[in-house]
């Protein structure tokens, strides 16, 4: 069964920091670029960061440039995200999905990518 499982997430005060990591069963994530999104509450799911298949071309919205670090091991069939400096506006479910190969200069248009998790919930709270 092909799957991808978002795990980390959690409740954590401004400023904290969480790791979020997409791991694959069933397949193997290194010929996929493999983004992260996420969902608030009324809103829709934007792009947060995406990294090519072998890691050598990343990309993040401005919103968490400098905060978050995209990473991928593709001999444990993971990539992670770590988030720094979390701020109320980053709660949400974050999602990991998978488009081939490359993210593309519209990495950040969800209806691209093909898999997705079933997410895990972010919770930024004092």
């Amino acid at each position: 069964q092909v799957q991808l499982v978002e795990s980390g997430g959690g409740l954590v005060q401004p400023g904290g920091s969480l790791r979020l990591s997409c791991a694959a069963s069933g397949f193997t994530l290194g010929g996929y670029a493999i983004g992260w999104f996420r969902q608030a509450p009324g809103k829709e799911r934007e792009g947060v960061s995406c990294i090519s298949s072998i890691g050598r071309t990343t990309y993040y919205a401005d919103s968490v440039k400098a905060r978050f670090t995209i990473s991928r091991d593709n001999t444990r069939n993971t990539v992670l995200l770590q988030m720094n400096s979390l701020k109320f506006e980053d709660t949400a479910v974050y999602y990991c999905a998978t488009r081939p190969t490359t993210c593309g200069s519209n990495w950040y248009d969800s209806g691209r990518f093909g898999s997705w998790g079933q997410g895990t919930q972010v919770t930024v709270s004092s």
